[in-house]
């Protein structure tokens, strides 16, 4: 039996955030153990706590998702600290968290009552080609003129970004799939003077190639922010919505700190125990 928190992540609203199962002293199970494991909770993501192989780093964590491990995700991230640190995770420096994953050492630290985590460099960028973005808006039953803008902003799990003139837009869309392969991410922007900047969803394909949805993803709000706000189309601090479509009420809070951007949101332990995972 080993120790286990799930964590709702980017609400302060009871349930209606992400949320993230966290196994704490994994060392010992086998990447098929985590993956069944990962698989039985039926949650987008579940981690799993493990010595640190960088001495720079206080923890390393494995991600996993329904089909596979992930390089790196943002709620996890928040969630995997926040439940190391409740478990008595004491890091090196007072001021600072350090994650060890398969992108490398990522940064956490409390910024504004809440856990942020400093946004991993994209791995692709630049311009999404006229075919795909065809596609993409097949897919999201839009026509191809609806898209402003759109860009590769991949940082580990593979996303691409679309920009919509509205989050009324966005709120309205019911995409279907093809069959194929999706990490697409659409965004739009709330008028001026509203709570949130933009509306946010994360749209993604299962290993059935079936169409789902992510209620609050923070590796896409990270590159998104890079993205946004290095085009001008957003200033930090700011703060954006995902989730509304279903029934969520997601926050991430964006921010620039010692010249990198952050990604921040609450965090909260809904269930602790423990786990038979062998």
């Amino acid at each position: 039996m080993r120790p286990f928190r799930q964590v709702d992540v980017f609400s302060t609203a009871a349930l209606r955030g992400n949320p993230v199962a966290v196994v704490h002293d994994a060392e010992g199970l086998t990447t098929e153990q985590m993956e069944r494991f990962t698989r039985w909770t039926n949650l987008s993501e579940a981690t799993f706590l493990l010595p640190p192989a960088d001495p720079a780093a206080d923890y390393r964590v494995r991600i996993f998702t329904q089909v596979g491990e992930l390089p790196f995700a943002g709620h996890p991230t928040l969630g995997t600290c926040h439940a190391w640190l409740e478990a008595g995770g004491r890091p090196r420096d007072a001021e600072r968290v350090v994650q060890q994953c398969h992108v490398g050492l990522i940064p956490l630290r409390r910024l504004d009552g809440v856990l942020a985590f400093e946004a991993p460099p994209v791995v692709r960028s630049g311009p999404v080609d006229e075919a795909d973005l065809e596609r993409y808006a097949r897919i999201l039953g839009i026509s191809i003129d609806d898209i402003v803008d759109s860009q590769w902003v991949d940082n580990g799990p593979g996303w691409v970004a679309v920009w919509l003139a509205s989050a009324e837009a966005v709120l309205a869309l019911r995409p279907r799939g093809d069959g194929e392969h999706l990490d697409l991410g659409v965004v739009g922007p709330y008028p001026p003077g509203a709570e949130c900047a933009y509306e946010v969803r994360a749209i993604f394909t299962n290993e059935r190639g079936e169409i789902m949805e992510d209620p609050v993803t923070g590796s896409l709000n990270a590159s998104l922010a890079q993205w946004l706000t290095g085009a001008g189309l957003v200033q930090p601090p700011y703060v954006a919505a995902q989730g509304t479509a279903m029934g969520r009420a997601g926050r991430a809070r964006i921010s620039r700190h010692e010249g990198a951007m952050w990604v921040g949101g609450a965090t909260r332990t809904v269930v602790e125990g423990m786990v038979d995972v062998e």
